[in-house]
């Protein structure tokens, strides 16, 4: 590992420290190195805070061994004024000399210009240091403005004999597959993904509440699939606890602050069009939890970026069949006894 490898990881484990709690902004992680040595991190914590670079200069206790210093960001500075000033800006007003930079911003506003003031200023800039994992820690800001939709995630979890649910149950709750602490890795991610997706029956079937009530985050933004309009006003995604839009093709809901309704077509294209509807509400991300009808939907259009399918003990002998996904996972976890396989799409 290089030098500049070895502090742009750095910046990397920094900036994940915002996830879930960044949005709309990317994931940023800044280290500030004088003579060997860092004097400086940061990280972006929250929309309309200040950005990673910011937070590393402003720990920089002398500020006189900027003029002679390094600093790593994960993410090209941005040069444009938004809800704070130009990043750019501050390295320059600082005289910082040397600026390393993991991968370029994709945000049309930023785009390489950040990078082009740096040079036009005189800085020595170097782009391109662990570019992919810089890339893959901003997977859901990239995947939103380079494809006009959410970066999307598939989850669910199937019995030992490859069962997504049994073919009936007496009540409206959850039926286990997976064991406590595999449902509480799920609760972790809600709280870092934007939105979360269900289709009609799994609400019908469930009556799920779709919060991260089994870990310390933000709520999901929770998206149902209601095509006629089944779901009753006693069913919890109704509550009004947290935003919730529904997709249906039925005209006679009125929608509300935290109860709303947008219309579209159940046809073929629907996948597509539930995309559409995601990035107008300016969602980078999010989790489909079936049922097994909704994520094969995905699968099949192909609008999915990665599957995370947990595998318990349990077993149904029959009941619905877990979605049928091509490909060999990327990785797979041991959940005390749970196994969690991820799959990646890379098309």
């Amino acid at each position: 590992m290089t030098t500049h490898e070895f502090y742009m990881k750095r910046c990397i484990e920094l900036a994940k420290n915002g996830l879930g709690t960044t949005y709309p902004n990317p994931l940023v992680g800044s280290v500030i190195v004088h003579d060997g040595k860092i004097i400086g991190e940061g990280w972006h914590k929250k929309a309309g805070e200040p950005h990673a670079e910011v937070n590393a200069v402003n720990s920089v206790k002398d500020k006189s061994l900027l003029k002679d210093a390094t600093i790593y960001v994960s993410l090209e500075p941005c040069s444009h004024f938004g809800k704070t000033p130009p990043c750019c800006d501050l390295i320059i007003a600082n005289e910082i000399p040397n600026v390393v930079i993991g991968t370029v911003d994709p945000f049309a506003k930023v785009a390489g210009n950040g990078i082009k003031k740096l040079v036009e200023s005189g800085k020595n800039v170097t782009v391109g240091i662990l570019e992919d994992e810089c890339n893959e820690l901003n997977k859901r800001f990239f995947t939103f403005h380079q494809k006009k939709r959410p970066y999307i995630i598939l989850k669910w979890a199937e019995t030992a004999d490859g069962f997504i649910a049994p073919l009936s149950k007496e009540e409206k709750a959850p039926v286990w597959i997976t064991n406590p602490y595999s449902r509480q890795l799920v609760h972790k991610w809600r709280t870092e993904e934007k939105a979360i997706l269900v289709g009609t029956n799994t609400v019908l079937d469930d009556n799920p509440k779709l919060d991260a009530r089994d870990f310390s985050g933000n709520n999901p933004i929770r998206i149902v699939l209601d095509k006629s309009g089944k779901i009753s006003e006693n069913y919890q995604v109704k509550d009004n606890s947290q935003k919730t839009i529904f997709i249906t093709e039925s005209e006679k809901f009125i929608s509300t602050e935290n109860c709303i309704y947008e219309n579209a077509i159940f046809d073929i294209h629907l996948i597509s069009s539930i995309c559409d509807i995601l990035y107008k509400y300016n969602i980078q991300s999010v989790i489909i939890e079936g049922g097994s009808k909704t994520l094969q939907s995905f699968i099949d259009a192909n609008l999915w970026d990665e599957a995370r399918v947990f595998i318990g003990q349990t077993t149904f002998q029959n009941g619905t069949t877990a979605p049928n996904i091509s490909g060999n996972p990327v990785a797979s976890f041991d959940i005390m006894n749970d196994e969690l396989k991820i799959f990646k799409n890379y098309d």
